[in-house]
């Protein structure tokens, strides 16, 4: 099996978001991972309200039942959406998270450019949303 494969049985599973339907998802509560490369994220800005965490570390940090989690995962029902550059190594992340018990996991279809694409914001420098 190849990786397009892969893609479209990890992609199986999920129900993929636009930028609007994201947009109302994390006013409604749902937590945005950011697992886009430092280098990415400079060259197409910060995406407001997201959590950034490296992509190998996310399972860990994400299970609300590892030592190693983050405070924001509290439990397994929080709606997850992963972002990445164009929304190819978000669903395979998204469907990895699904695997460890986020049931409601999902990624951003299109990724960062189909946001900006849409016309929503990001922003230049990063944000520390805990302070």
């Amino acid at each position: 099996m190849g990786i397009e494969e892969v893609l479209a049985a990890a992609r199986a599973g999920l129900v993929r978001l636009s930028p609007a339907e994201v947009l109302a998802a994390q006013t409604g509560g749902a937590l945005v991972v950011d697992t886009r490369t430092p280098a990415h994220r400079e060259e197409q800005g910060e995406f407001p309200g997201a959590l950034v965490i490296d992509r190998t570390v996310l399972e860990w940090r994400l299970d609300p039942t590892s030592p190693w989690r983050v405070p924001e995962a509290v439990d397994a029902d929080r709606q997850v959406i992963v972002v990445c550059r164009h929304g190819f190594s978000s669903s395979l992340a998204a469907a990895s998270l699904r695997a460890v018990g986020l049931h409601r996991a999902t990624d951003l279809a299109g990724g960062v450019e189909a946001w900006i694409a849409a016309g929503l914001p990001v922003h230049r420098g990063p944000v520390d949303l805990r302070t």
